[in-house]
């Protein structure tokens, strides 16, 4: 078969950053008197998530020696559902992978699956807690704000949403994920208001990335000021988010995805597929196929949205832990997310099917977009056709020649 030409593109996307993280970090902390919330001896919990954030080992270390600096004694706690195999030994090894050990964070991580109940919603739903977060003398939050990959509300991925899921523990995601999509966008405001009227959350810090993965913004939130201003720090981020700038695309070719890079494998808001019953699916950027190369080695196996490709490799497959990615989607609910798509044995033949399965009738015209991970798009490359019609876009610059998709002797792309 008759491949398209690529060419690298890049994507210009408002490049907006602090300079100085760790002095954001301080100065936003000072400002909402995280000192004032915090009395000497008390132990802080400071929860850390299962995602890969920019500049989250900073960050998380220059909180904790702020809790130190205003008397408490810091020991981070993960905040991550069911995620690292729901048990606590995956969960500190997930957030080794990201640099947050005690060594580097200059305090104790400690995890259990054991939470509390305290209180019930009005449809007698109980609300959970991880037992140490109840036990500790205050929580501090930690958690970048996006746009979620499963559903809309006025809360998606944030600090109420670590609050419900993260801090619920396997028990309580497990809760909160039987609500379904659309029942996530009515529960976390409710759940997270029993916690923050009931367990002794004193701070949390919302960070808001730009399209490059860099720190756009950090702001430290008091209690009484989660609800109201996370929901607009939720649309900066949607505002802010990298996306694919063409429309109508054959063939998308995702080199790895990975729980590090988004909870789907894949950002579903980027790759423009939902697959979830009564959610509407993205308008962009209308991909017709999806390959998937390779899955992260910081996903320690887990091929949550790996159901979101239509054809994988073996390579992917041989990667994939069977009991990690199942504790996942059994927690979501979202079984189909874990489907096995078709397998093909080299990246050249998973490409050549994609495109053939179409019956295009000139292959070597296929609208082909390439990405290495749904969180680095600031450069993809596009096939001849697509182009021509970004020729005169403000925002796509095309950085690269022409060249035939060259592949080794294995049949891996290079």
């Amino acid at each position: 078969m008759q491949l398209p030409r690529m060419a690298k593109v890049k994507q210009h996307f408002a490049a907006t950053a602090l300079d100085d993280v760790e002095a954001s970090v301080r100065q936003t902390l000072a400002a909402a008197d995280l000192a004032g919330s915090i009395a000497a001896g008390q132990r802080i919990a400071v929860s850390s998530g299962s995602r890969g954030i920019a500049n989250i080992p900073l960050i998380t270390r220059t909180v904790v020696d702020c809790v130190k600096e205003a008397g408490g004694q810091p020991f981070l706690l993960p905040a991550m559902g069911s995620h690292g195999g729901a048990n606590p030994e995956g969960q500190k090894e997930v957030l080794a992978s990201y640099g947050i050990t005690p060594e580097a964070m200059g305090c104790p991580v400690e995890a259990t699956m054991d939470v509390v109940e305290v209180g019930r919603l009005a449809d007698d739903t109980p609300v959970l807690l991880n037992r140490l977060a109840w036990e500790a003398d205050g929580v501090v939050l930690i958690n970048r704000i996006k746009p979620h990959t499963s559903f809309r509300g006025r809360f998606e991925s944030g600090l109420m949403k670590m609050m419900t899921i993260g801090l619920g523990s396997h028990k309580g995601a497990t809760i909160a994920h039987a609500q379904g999509a659309e029942g996530l966008a009515r529960l976390i405001p409710a759940w997270g208001a029993e916690i923050l009227a009931k367990a002794p959350i004193c701070m949390g810090l919302a960070i808001v990335e730009n399209a490059y993965e860099e720190t756009l913004r950090v702001e430290a939130l008091r209690p009484d000021q989660f609800e109201s201003r996370e929901p607009h720090l939720l649309e900066e981020a949607r505002a802010a988010m990298p996306r694919i700038m063409v429309q109508g695309v054959d063939l998308l070719i995702v080199e790895e995805m990975g729980k590090n890079i988004s909870g789907t494998g894949m950002d579903t808001n980027v790759v423009g597929r939902m697959l979830l019953p009564g959610v509407k699916e993205p308008e962009s950027p209308g991909v017709a196929r999806i390959v998937a190369l390779g899955l992260t080695e910081e996903s320690h196996g887990n091929a949550n949205g790996v159901g979101l490709a239509d054809i994988i490799t073996r390579d992917l497959y041989e990667s994939i832990d069977f009991q990690a990615t199942y504790a996942n989607v059994f927690t979501t609910t979202f079984l189909n997310r874990a489907n096995i798509p078709v397998i093909m044995d080299s990246d050249r033949q998973a490409i050549e099917a994609a495109i053939d399965v179409q019956r295009l009738e000139h292959p070597e015209r296929a609208r082909v977009v390439r990405i290495k991970n749904t969180l680095d798009i600031g450069e993809i490359e596009l096939s001849e056709t697509l182009l021509r019609e970004i020729a005169n876009h403000p925002d796509l610059q095309q950085v690269g020649e022409l060249m035939d998709m060259r592949f080794d002797e294995q049949g891996r792309l290079r």
